[in-house]
């Protein structure tokens, strides 16, 4: 049984999510769990452009994950000083690192990631585990955070700060650096934007 989602309200600031930019895998849509690959020059252009979007919010913390996709991206975006967090680091896909839906639907048909998951990588069960540890995390945080991290870690933190089951990470497509914004409405965590590629943050 998947854990019980992560609730409650301590700082009751935004938590802000953003995609790293493009990759080779990420435009191919390859899996892209552990693999460190870097990003395209295209990605580098889609960091550098969330600079101006992000520069005006004065985050109380910043957050990156360890792998050198968020990291450049984060960089780039002017947070070269974000705290490295273990927690954002992508799902272990196991033996499909590297293949893409397709392909993997045409040996298993009707897989799903959120429901199937992966032989040989990490269980949805331990990808909720460390959604649910950086919500509570972010949640002691006196002042907004922003994380800069990967689509599916992304999307089960998404689903447990909305007080979900992390298997609803499922609707909640990501871009390559789009930006999410995650807070209140009424005392209630509220989903407040999601995959925006363009505006600044108001």
């Amino acid at each position: 049984m998947e854990p019980r989602p992560a609730t409650g309200r301590a700082g009751a600031g935004r938590l802000v999510v953003v995609r790293h930019g493009e990759t080779a895998w990420s435009r191919a849509g390859r899996h892209t769990g552990r693999s460190d690959v870097s990003l395209t020059a295209a990605g580098r252009r889609q960091a550098r452009a969330l600079s101006p979007r992000l520069a005006g919010d004065g985050f109380a913390r910043v957050l990156t994950s360890p792998l050198v996709r968020a990291r450049e991206t984060a960089e780039l975006a002017g947070f070269a000083a974000a705290d490295v967090d273990d927690d954002l680091v992508e799902w272990d896909y196991g033996a499909y690192e590297g293949r893409t839906s397709e392909a993997i639907r045409a040996a298993r048909p009707g897989w799903d990631l959120w429901r199937d998951g992966v032989p040989d990588g990490e269980r949805l069960t331990q990808v909720a585990v460390r959604a649910r540890r950086l919500v509570t995390a972010v949640r002691r945080v006196d002042g907004d955070v922003l994380v800069f991290a990967h689509a599916h870690i992304l999307r089960a933190v998404t689903a447990c700060w909305l007080g979900l089951p992390a298997s609803a990470g499922a609707v909640f497509s990501l871009r390559p650096a789009a930006v999410g914004v995650l807070g209140w409405e009424r005392q209630q965590p509220s989903l407040l934007r999601w995959d925006d590629g363009g505006d600044p943050l108001a």
